[in-house]
């Protein structure tokens, strides 16, 4: 199997603040895979260690032919990689309109002091088309509900044209039936050959939603196909309760 992104013994920490540990795993091309794990377990810090947002301590990161080793970020992954962060490190108030932030996305393929022209906005148009958020073009972003805001800052992923999608959390505080939309969303990113990675938290539904897991608590507790990585032992593994079943999700031991 394809492999799209690798980690090898990947290690970050906040100040004295552990936030991984020697953790190897990998992410397949052309799959769907679910980052797992309860409150502080480090999978937004696995996301953003990919993308260089955070310095690592050690380890290397391989992504498509690009390699970061010892926090040096190979400048070709701003092409590689469309980014979908969690909607609470946005600033909603910020005066900018839905159709000016999908055009961000068209600025990694721009020349210096090159400005977006027509082509541009007709691809930041036609990303907004496939999210079903044109009729909000002119909208600031603030006056957005948390879903559409999901599927706005999808559509800026779109219009860099990436092979790999990351995405933090994208189903929080959206109601079931943008769910619903988003994640048709991305079984069509999938059918085009393209690679999606999530952070997730509701456990109902992973078996339902992905095809490789991750599941995470600092330290790496399994990786794999869905079907025969998603078990009792290693959902207790990494949420530490004991005789805990799938199905028997509690809100206590999900960061919600």
């Amino acid at each position: 199997m394809e492999t799209a992104i690798k980690t090898h013994g990947l290690t970050v920490s906040y100040g004295v603040h552990l936030a991984l540990w020697n953790v190897s795993t990998q992410i397949p091309a052309g799959q769907i895979s679910g980052i797992i794990g309860p409150n502080g377990a480090g999978k937004s810090t696995l996301l953003k260690a990919i993308l260089g947002m955070v310095p690592t301590l050690s380890g290397e990161i391989e992504v498509t032919g690009a390699t970061e080793q010892e926090g040096k970020q190979d400048q070709c992954l701003a092409s590689e990689i469309g980014y979908v962060p969690q909607r609470n490190c946005v600033d909603w108030d910020f005066p900018i309109t839905v159709l000016d932030l999908v055009l961000m996305g068209t600025y990694g393929r721009l020349k210096w002091f090159q400005r977006p022209g027509e082509k541009e906005r007709a691809d930041a148009r036609a990303a907004l088309i496939e999210v079903q958020m044109q009729e909000f073009a002119d909208r600031q972003i603030g006056q957005l509900s948390g879903g559409q805001q999901q599927r706005v800052f999808l559509a800026r992923a779109f219009v860099q044209q990436p092979s790999i999608y990351l995405l933090d959390e994208p189903f929080s505080g959206v109601d079931a039936t943008t769910e619903k939309i988003i994640m048709d969303i991305l079984y069509g990113l999938r059918d085009k050959g393209k690679t999606v990675s999530l952070v997730h938290h509701d456990l109902t539904t992973v078996n339902s939603y992905f095809d490789h897991i991750i599941l995470l608590n600092k330290q790496l507790v399994a990786s794999g196909p869905t079907q025969s990585t998603y078990t009792s032992e290693n959902i207790q593994a990494t949420y530490g309760v004991n005789d805990m079943q799938i199905g028997d999700v509690s809100k206590d031991v999900i960061d919600v």
